[in-house]
């Protein structure tokens, strides 16, 4: 312990814990700078992964919006008679027109009590009113048949209620039920309307034989059926009725009153006395909106990633140490390292090189189109200002002419698949390259959900990480060492002045 002892200057007087810290000032001028290399290593890396998060956001908006044929089929629709009939195109590349008069409207098939079924409280235990037992519902489903196998519920009357029974029919079945107090009845209406060709749209069972006494069905007083001629009088249900429509003059039936005709949805409102006529146009407004958009989006992209590479890079201005950001006000901090961050991506290769792979990928022509084959017969040019880095210019009135013209040779122009570079449309080339781009800079920055070892940059960094450890642990000794030499230096001081003060009391004694 004694060894590891240090004396500050007591005997020399001089301030020995100031030259010691102003020598391993200048000692650790080597530590500052690998610092220093972290921190801006740290800077591109980041930087490097907010270009990834622009390039992906302009892949998705990519892929929503001019990727997508729906994008492309958007119709203004024009129907003479609104309250009668509406009109959606789902998927029709084609405009369309035609007539439609509705003769019926589906409905669906019902089903209630003949009678009071005595249960006054819905919400007690069933206790011996109804056994224990297993019931079964099939319903007509969204084809227009009768359900196979149903759906089955378990009954147990010292748990179960009316209501607990009801909310389970209600969820997994294919009816909706509802129990009126009032009257001690309970209704059913089937979920999906229309007709089967057995005319049967509900069917109850149980597995208690009929006459049982707690029979559920039997007890609420329901049919087994709601078919109409196999029940009493008055009926205690209703048969489904399909829709039944003249389209163009031909007459269909569907089971609902929603229906699909070669990718255009109908939805009937109300019978109709004379057909209802419709047309369509393109949404050619709506259709520019998602080129528009695709455009700024790109434009936004490639100014951001020109940036970068143009940024200045002020090397005079390196990462502060932590001294020096002791010594200065936030203000003057956030202005240094405004230009001490500047220029981390100047002339990267890998953006430098997606750049010119996205700009020929948009201004090449498809060869796999005859007509619309490039940006230029839709209206759209690369601005003639080189600075801007080929940012797209929209002609509105020539995208509009081309739109309205055909949609779809639209969509093909980014859309198209092919096998060759050449033959893709043009979003699904830029799409690739940024695929590409978005690798490469994984590769160079990761991601942050990435380890430091599978990225070079993360090497980089940890291999600095190393030398800043070896290195603060070689400053540990070399400052163990100046103050060994200057507690040598100050106990050889201090033993000097012992003995000159020794012989001066021997001298002056001798008198």
């Amino acid at each position: 312990m004694a060894s590891n002892m240090r004396i500050g200057g007591l005997a020399s007087g001089m301030d020995i814990d100031q030259m010691v810290s102003d020598l391993m000032k200048a000692e650790r001028v080597p530590l500052d700078k690998l610092t220093q290399k972290k921190q801006y290593m740290e800077w591109r890396r980041d930087d490097y992964r907010d270009m990834n998060k622009s390039l992906l956001e302009l892949d998705q908006l990519t892929f929503d919006g001019v990727m997508k044929q729906g994008s492309y089929v958007k119709k203004s629709i024009t129907i003479s008679d609104s309250e009668a009939i509406s009109i959606k195109n789902i998927n029709s590349t084609i405009d369309f027109s035609g007539s439609i008069e509705v003769v019926n409207l589906a409905k669906a098939a019902t089903m209630y009590s003949k009678s009071s079924s005595g249960i006054t409280n819905p919400s007690a235990i069933l206790g011996t009113s109804i056994a224990a037992q297993k019931i079964t519902i099939k319903a007509i489903d969204k084809n227009g048949v009768l359900e196979t196998r149903g759906t089955e519920i378990t009954i147990d009357p010292t748990k179960d209620t009316l209501d607990s029974i009801i909310e389970k029919i209600n969820a997994n079945s294919g009816v909706s039920a509802f129990y009126d107090k009032q009257t001690g009845k309970l209704s059913l209406i089937a979920k999906n309307s229309g007709e089967t060709t057995a005319g049967t749209e509900i069917e109850l069972s149980s597995d208690l034989a009929s006459g049982t006494a707690g029979h559920f069905w039997e007890t609420l007083k329901l049919d087994a059926t709601n078919t109409i001629a196999a029940q009493g009088v008055p009926p205690s249900g209703s048969d489904g009725l399909n829709a039944t429509i003249k389209y163009n003059g031909m007459e269909i039936k569907r089971s609902s009153n929603n229906f699909n005709i070669n990718g255009v949805e109908f939805t009937a409102k109300k019978a109709t006395t004379s057909p209802v006529t419709f047309s369509s146009t393109p949404d050619v407004d709506a259709i520019l909106e998602t080129i528009v958009k695709f455009v700024d989006k790109y434009n936004t992209t490639i100014e951001k990633i020109q940036d970068k590479l143009d940024e200045k890079r002020y090397r005079d201005y390196q990462p502060l140490t932590k001294e020096q950001r002791e010594a200065m006000d936030d203000k003057t901090i956030e202005l240094w390292e405004e230009k001490a961050k500047s220029g981390t991506l100047r002339g990267d290769s890998i953006l430098s090189s997606a750049l010119t792979k996205m700009r020929t990928s948009l201004y090449s022509s498809v060869t796999s189109i005859i007509s619309k084959n490039q940006l230029s017969k839709i209206g759209i040019t690369t601005s003639g200002n080189y600075l801007e880095g080929g940012k797209l210019i929209v002609d509105p009135d020539k995208l509009k002419a081309a739109i309205s013209e055909d949609p779809n040779a639209v969509y093909e122009l980014f859309a198209k698949d092919g096998d060759t570079t050449g033959e893709k449309g043009l979003a699904r080339r830029l799409r690739d390259d940024i695929k590409a781009t978005m690798g490469d800079i994984e590769q160079k920055a990761g991601k942050a959900s990435s380890v430091n070892y599978t990225f070079v940059l993360g090497r980089n960094l940890d291999s600095l990480d190393n030398q800043i450890s070896r290195f603060e642990d070689r400053l540990t000794q070399v400052e163990d060492r100046y103050w060994r030499q200057f507690t040598a230096m100050e106990k050889a001081i201090s033993k000097s002045n012992n003995q000159a003060t020794y012989l001066m009391q021997q001298f002056g004694g001798g008198n």
